[in-house]
């Protein structure tokens, strides 16, 4: 098997490094526990290995050649994203008119104390992390277009492409972790209701921000 291991590996990292619609979900779920934020990266290379599993079937193929399910998934990611955004602005809200009703003239008070993720937590960060990456059609594209072009002749091409793909996600993994690790170091800060409140605003603004570009691109 021979690849283009080192023009890769600097391809993957800049595609990590680069903001997307992945590093919101797992950070916000990171916000509300690092086990969270775990299962929320978890979720999204899962998401990653749908994708490769598609593309070495071909299913990436009809998707890029035809415009119409093209279309349909990158709405179907904006809308979710979307979703994903009310939602945060909804939790906003109503921090903001919780703290009203309990305030008193108190201020922001000392910072909550964080509890242990549940299962349903988990669970629905690992839904938002593989439902979010499902539903990008450049992850889709990336397998279909950008992997092969680091596929030498010697060798399956669909073996270098699973390795590669394999190797990407792994990758993945191991920033992600590391993201939601620094992330952890912010929960305390988090935890305030005022600065919970901002964050939920800014993250909300984010996924619809995200959405609104997706399906507008």
């Amino acid at each position: 098997m021979s690849v283009n291991l080192a023009g890769f590996l600097v391809v993957v990292l800049v595609a990590y490094l680069v903001p997307g619609p992945d590093f919101v979900v797992v950070v916000r779920s990171a916000a509300e526990h690092p086990s969270q934020g775990r299962w929320a990266a978890l979720g999204a290379q899962t998401g990653l290995c749908v994708h490769m599993l598609a593309a070495a079937l071909g299913l990436s193929v009809v998707a890029a050649r035809s415009p119409v399910v093209y279309e349909a998934i990158q709405l179907c990611g904006a809308a979710y994203l979307v979703h994903l955004g009310v939602r945060a602005l909804v939790t906003a809200r109503r921090s903001a008119r919780r703290r009203r009703d309990a305030a008193a003239g108190a201020g922001d008070g000392p910072p909550a104390s964080p509890g242990g993720p549940s299962g349903r937590g988990r669970r629905g960060a690992f839904t938002q992390g593989l439902l979010t990456n499902v539903l990008n059609p450049k992850a889709a594209l990336f397998f279909l277009s950008v992997l092969p072009q680091f596929v030498h002749g010697g060798g399956s091409a669909t073996g270098q492409i699973f390795f590669l793909g394999i190797l990407d996600v792994v990758i993945g993994v191991v920033y992600w972790f590391a993201l939601v690790g620094v992330a952890a170091r912010l929960r305390r800060l988090l935890a305030r209701p005022a600065v919970r409140r901002r964050w939920e605003l800014a993250t909300g603004w984010s996924f619809i921000a995200i959405g609104l570009t997706v399906a507008a691109a």
